[in-house]
């Protein structure tokens, strides 16, 4: 039984979660419309969540997306985040939150404090966020949003499934001092890993921008944590316990899904975030009370 929790319990989260949503809203819930809008939603989470998982594979966590978001100044950022981490010595968390801070008060700096709007966005950089493609043969149109987010799924999962420097950045999770008596780098992936961790929070900086047609100095600070839930969602579905990017995704549909079904149920905001923090801790301790018992 731990077992079956342990490997699916993330998955039966998903179904109950859509049936109890089901039921509350039984006449906006499930229509193809609001589905279309979820999946619309959970694009800009799922890219930072994606790039997040290759930082995450190597055992680091990267705090600094959600204020790489908000500048977009992303690849730059994260190779310099990557020199400090593995050619300076200082610990990834420290230096990706001494940097998130400092990348704070930039953006507060070059936006003023303001919502920059109107006439400071092109109307068509905000119509690539709001526009679609239609799917031939059919006249369904889906969002170009499902289709960036669709590109870096494919981009992550052939890195780290398919590629040696994914089976690299895994060892290096697995334990750094071994994975560099092996043989392997463990500089330079670094630094490529957090480089493309803030790669993908700029897209989506850019990306919701051109959605809500405004920008703003902490219109990305959602981003850093709900990233982090995401993996470590996905990590519960893991056998090993490690971040995939396929598993990520499933992390992402939950809280896409809780905050759509929240929304028209006029849930607190505060009362969200519990929700999703109690999720996280119950998923992440169901799945290591099966891998002890297992053991």
């Amino acid at each position: 039984m731990l077992g079956i929790l342990r490997r699916y319990g993330t998955l039966i989260g998903i179904a109950c979660v859509f049936v109890d949503f089901w039921i509350e809203l039984p006449h906006t819930f499930l229509t193809s419309r609001n589905l279309l809008n979820i999946t619309q939603q959970m694009s800009m989470l799922a890219v930072v969540a994606f790039t997040m998982t290759v930082a995450m594979a190597m055992g680091d966590f990267d705090l600094r997306v959600g204020a790489m978001a908000s500048l977009a100044e992303g690849f730059v950022g994260g190779a310099i985040n990557g020199i400090l981490v593995s050619y300076v010595g200082i610990l990834p968390f420290i230096a990706t939150l001494g940097a998130m801070t400092a990348l704070s008060g930039l953006a507060f700096r070059v936006s003023g404090g303001k919502t920059n709007f109107g006439s400071a966005i092109p109307p068509t950089f905000s119509n690539f966020a709001r526009g679609g493609t239609a799917i031939w043969p059919t006249s369904l149109t889906s969002p170009n949003l499902t289709w960036v987010a669709l590109g870096g799924l494919g981009l992550i999962y052939a890195l780290l499934e398919h590629t040696v420097h994914g089976r690299r950045l895994y060892a290096i999770g697995g334990g750094a001092e071994a994975a560099r008596l092996a043989g392997v780098r463990i500089g330079p992936l670094r630094k490529a890993a957090f480089a493309l961790s803030e790669l993908g929070a700029a897209v989506v900086g850019l990306i919701y921008a051109s959605r809500v047609a405004s920008a703003n100095p902490t219109q990305g600070a959602w981003l850093m944590l709900d990233a982090i839930a995401a993996v470590f969602l996905g990590m519960t579905m893991s056998d090993e316990g490690q971040p995939r990017v396929l598993f990520t995704r499933a992390g992402v549909l939950i809280l896409d899904v809780l905050g759509n079904g929240f929304t028209p149920l006029n849930v607190d905001s505060y009362v969200r975030e519990m929700i999703t923090g109690a999720i996280v801790i119950a998923a992440v301790a169901a799945s290591s009370v099966g891998r002890s018992r297992q053991a």
